[in-house]
């Protein structure tokens, strides 16, 4: 761990080339961090890598390939010293009417969402064991309620959230666990649904969106920053304006 040698402290975030996880990264490199930039689209991360300056890594790495998270968990060993903090913020929302047709979204979500979050992190557990992490899941309001056109979707939140709180438990003191669910953040989410008339109709209410990335960003910061013995858990987030 980084602590140990009196270096500032390393944070892996995943789905690192947009939205919250672009956000999260600007956050804590400004907040001292060394960041290790995780994602499929290597463009984006070097991109973002380069903007950012020292102390930032981009490494190309899909969360459902275990081989590529092991070869980044390498990386950060040997560059940055070890990681001390996992943000777990890959994920992709495929909604839609619940058919054959969209059989294929649904393994991409458990696999991306769930499955991805509980790969990163056995990969990375040693490094954030080795004196005392941080481990951040992003899950999502549909963790805690699901709605027709989402129930897989929310399927792999709720699995996220049963996780996370097992794992707390687990993990405790060494690691410490936090889950975050956001509501609707103006994020690139939308963009990737495969269903057209789903994705017209959830695109409007993600046009208006008011919960910006690094609003999200922020409370990660602060969370983070709270001393050793201080865990926050659990943080669900919504716009102001957003019912459900």
């Amino acid at each position: 761990m980084t602590d140990s040698q009196n270096l500032p402290r390393v944070a892996v975030i995943t789905g690192a080339s947009s939205g919250i996880g672009a956000a999260t990264a600007r956050a804590l490199h400004a907040d001292g961090y060394r960041v290790a930039l995780l994602a499929r689209r290597l463009g984006r991360i070097e991109d973002l890598a380069a903007e950012l300056g020292d102390g930032a890594i981009a490494i190309q790495a899909d969360v459902t390939d275990r081989d590529a998270l092991v070869a980044a968990a390498q990386r950060v060993q040997d560059e940055l010293g070890g990681a001390d903090v996992l943000v777990n913020n890959a994920g992709t929302m495929l909604l839609g009417p619940f058919s054959s047709e969209q059989r294929a979204d649904y393994r991409n979500m458990i696999e991306v969402n769930l499955l991805g979050a509980i790969t990163a992190t056995e990969v990375f557990l040693d490094q954030l064991e080795d004196g005392g992490g941080d481990l951040i899941n992003i899950s999502s309001v549909a963790g805690r309620t699901a709605r027709a056109t989402n129930g897989v979707y929310a399927a792999t939140k709720w699995g996220v959230n049963g996780w996370s709180e097992s794992l707390r438990q687990e993990l405790l003191p060494d690691v410490r666990v936090t889950l975050i669910e956001p509501g609707v953040v103006d994020t690139e989410l939308p963009t990737h649904i495969t269903h057209e008339a789903t994705r017209q109709a959830v695109q409007q209410g993600y046009d208006v969106a008011t919960v910006k990335p690094e609003e999200i960003a922020e409370v990660i910061a602060f969370t983070l920053a709270r001393p050793r013995h201080l865990a926050i858990n659990e943080i669900l987030l919504r716009p102001a304006g957003q019912l459900g």
